[in-house]
């Protein structure tokens, strides 16, 4: 599934393709795709004659600014968006087709068919599901070391499935909780709690420095993530630990093991981020 630095590729991406474009057109062929309206007809009537001002994201969703609705989209496991002409041959799995005045296109391709759209007067998108109720973004001015710890510092839940709450800290997906765990030398199954101010320290920083590479060579391209032009990312050429079971740190040399956090698959180096030291802090305190 495409996480942050994915997202913030495509946002990057369509923004210098298709802003100040105005939609003259749109076709849904899957219908399921449209999660608001429930009118299909409605949707690709009110898209009509509006133009796209910009292109943001919130977490892991794309929002299309148009000149009087937003479009929410979530890319889920598979979801590209490309542009064409529209005399271009339309692809397999091609499930929304977006015209505009120039007669080029906006197609949204879906093999496994999970992307959603909603669609809302702007203004209303941050109220309602699905943007209402995410946490902080990582990547922005407000996720300072303050706001980091207030949020996760006193959870007694483990770090790894803390971190992939959308509602605590939002675009961090496996890839970067496993890299930025890694970095910051803390086993995922640590307590939230029991961390000590230098260690959330080091984990604030490690989330920051992880995403801000791998947005830099636009993102990781583990499975079939391209970006709006086709291109592949880079930082899977990076990774220090997650998908590395088996192979030797890059910092100790000791064979990395893979195991199932919060029935999420979990890369551990076992001497760069020893859980002993949970347990030694609570026999302390006891």
């Amino acid at each position: 599934m495409p996480e942050l630095p994915e997202v913030e590729t495509v946002k990057r991406t369509l923004n210098n393709l298709i802003t100040g474009k105005t939609i003259a057109q749109v076709q849904v062929r899957l219908p399921r795709i449209i999660q608001k309206p429930d009118d299909i007809q409605l949707f690709e009537v009110l898209l009509q004659g509006q133009t796209i001002e910009t292109i943001e994201r919130r977490g892991k969703f794309l929002r299309f600014i148009l000149t009087d609705y937003v479009m929410v989209s979530h890319l889920r496991m598979e979801g590209r968006y490309g542009v064409y002409d529209a005399s271009d041959p339309l692809e397999l799995h091609t499930h929304v087709l977006f015209r505009f005045t120039d007669d080029s296109e906006l197609r949204y391709k879906d093999v496994r068919q999970f992307g959603t759209m909603h669609l809302f007067p702007r203004g209303e998108e941050l109220t309602q599901p699905p943007l209402h109720k995410l946490g902080l973004e990582p990547l922005d001015e407000g996720f300072t070391f303050e706001a980091f710890r207030d949020r996760i510092a006193h959870r007694s839940t483990k770090i790894k499935p803390l971190l992939l709450n959308q509602e605590y800290i939002v675009g961090i997906g496996n890839i970067y909780v496993d890299e930025s765990l890694f970095l910051a030398g803390i086993h995922p199954e640590r307590e939230a709690s029991s961390l000590s101010k230098k260690e959330l320290i080091l984990l604030h920083a490690a989330i920051i420095k992880t995403l801000a590479d791998s947005v830099e060579v636009g993102g990781s391209s583990i499975k079939s993530y391209v970006n709006g032009q086709g291109e592949i990312g880079l930082f899977q050429h990076q990774l220090n630990i997650y998908g590395r079971q088996s192979q030797a740190c890059n910092k100790c040399g000791t064979e990395i093991y893979k195991t199932v956090v919060g029935g999420r698959g979990t890369h551990i180096c076992p001497v760069c981020q020893p859980l002993k030291r949970q347990r030694i802090r609570k026999k302390l305190e006891k």
